[in-house]
């Protein structure tokens, strides 16, 4: 028996209201991480309207990871619909948790606002919208009585902003990525309706301390400054390290291009006194914090090295290490600690894939064209279910710029919630096996 496709699209088409107002529900609930605000109140929100939609919803705490307290629990939300005969399962996995507000916005961030056919709101693109579409398509496909021979899932996961081991990362540790449950992953990220990424470069985080001698401010010399030891440090960043990392270009299509290379960006800097509010009354007199005069003794830096495909975890590390023992060697009193925060390798799915080729074809049916194959610069929830769930077929593929992301009045295109919604549906139906590859 064909499929009658035509009337599964029209039935999106005709959701455009729905998507949108979803896309606005989301929106409006804050799961600012961090520190893990409203993770329950979006994940229940989710859960139970798939339910009435003939899901069978699990939530799933992640007790002991990163962050998770009574406060603040990392509540992940997991929906499936079993299919009709031994067809295979695909996956949409999309994180509920968005960055801090910030400044600059013209719009209520919380605010879901409609205006020039865009819906406003921090997270509309990252990544909040694309989950709304993922869930109109699978509603619709069911909707529209298609017997599928596999599953759906829907998931809702916390923390991939930072990390994701609350989320993916816990589910993946658990099996929720991995076959015989899962064979293909969508993670609907912003990466442009006509775009599929296959993958991301790989990140190093870590701390480096730099260590002194404390002593009294007005002595100076007396003691030995961690500061002046740290400025050292990151002046061997700017003038060796930064230079050498902009030669390096790599084959792969990271968008956008200027993170074809490899990149360093100094996270943070914390040393001497603890930060305090200083401020002068009308007066001029003092009226905030005060300081002390102290040599700073310690000081701490987070480095955030994205490395290509091209490159080795080890010889990454390696080279900050060379030049802190460079230091040590040559500058008086110089004495140094790293720690790593966390680490992934860069991830590739093959152009091949099934995810690839179905999602591809979807593509080239709704919007008359063909995709591009890109990356993505920084990591995303793929790194765990590749990592630990050991499933290779994954991509993402969702609505959305990718430079709105975390950006004052981020918003995401009505039109292309609706093409996404379409085409998620479309590459459902092949992964699925209720519409065979042609």
């Amino acid at each position: 028996m064909s499929l009658n496709t035509d009337s599964l699209l029209k039935r999106i088409e005709a959701k455009r209201d729905e998507v949108v107002a979803l896309t606005q529900d989301l929106i409006r609930i804050p799961t600012i991480n961090p520190p893990g605000d409203a993770y329950e109140a979006c994940a229940r929100f989710l859960g139970e309207r798939l339910q009435r939609r003939g899901f069978a919803v699990e939530y799933v705490r992640a007790h002991g990871a990163p962050g998770d307290s009574d406060s603040h629990p990392r509540t992940n939300v997991v929906a499936r619909h079993a299919g009709s005969g031994a067809g295979e399962c695909v996956h949409f996995n999309s994180h509920i948790d968005v960055v801090e507000v910030g400044s600059g916005w013209t719009t209520d961030p919380f605010g879901g606002e409609v205006k020039d056919g865009k819906v406003y709101g921090r997270g509309a693109c990252d990544m909040k919208g694309g989950l709304a579409s993922s869930v109109i398509a699978c509603e619709a496909l069911l909707e529209e009585g298609i017997a599928l021979p596999g599953a759906l899932e829907i998931s809702g996961t916390v923390d991939e902003e930072s990390g994701g081991y609350g989320g993916v990362g816990h589910l993946a540790s658990l099996g929720y990525f991995s076959k015989p449950r899962v064979h293909h992953v969508i993670i609907p990220e912003p990466l442009g309706v006509d775009r599929i990424c296959l993958g991301h470069r790989g990140v190093w985080w870590a701390e480096v301390e730099t260590r002194g001698r404390i002593a009294h401010g007005s002595m100076p010399f007396l003691g030995d400054s961690a500061i002046n030891h740290m400025s050292a440090f990151i002046h061997l960043l700017e003038t060796q390290l930064l230079p050498r990392l902009n030669q390096r270009r790599t084959a792969v299509p990271v968008e956008p291009p200027g993170a074809r290379v490899s990149t360093l960006n100094i996270n943070s800097i914390h040393g001497g006194h603890v930060e305090q509010r200083f401020a002068t009354d009308a007066q001029g007199r003092p009226g905030g914090d005060l300081p002390a005069p102290v040599v700073a003794h310690s000081c701490r830096t987070v480095l955030d090295r994205r490395f290509i495909a091209e490159e080795n975890l080890e010889a990454v590390k390696q080279e900050i290490v060379d030049m802190l023992d460079e230091l040590k060697r040559t500058r008086p009193g110089f004495d140094y600690g790293v720690r790593e925060i966390m680490s992934f390798v860069p991830t590739a799915t093959p152009r091949d894939a099934p995810v690839v080729d179905a999602t591809a074809r979807a593509i080239a049916r709704v919007l008359g064209r063909e995709p591009s194959y890109i990356a993505s610069p920084g990591t995303y929830d793929q790194k765990h279910i590749v990592r630990t769930g050991q499933l290779n077929d994954c991509i993402a593929y969702g609505p959305g710029i990718l430079d709105l992301a975390h950006q004052p009045d981020e918003y995401v295109g009505i039109r292309e919630l609706v093409d996404s919604a379409k085409i998620m549906a479309l590459a459902a139906l092949q992964l699925t096996g209720a519409m065979p590859r042609r």
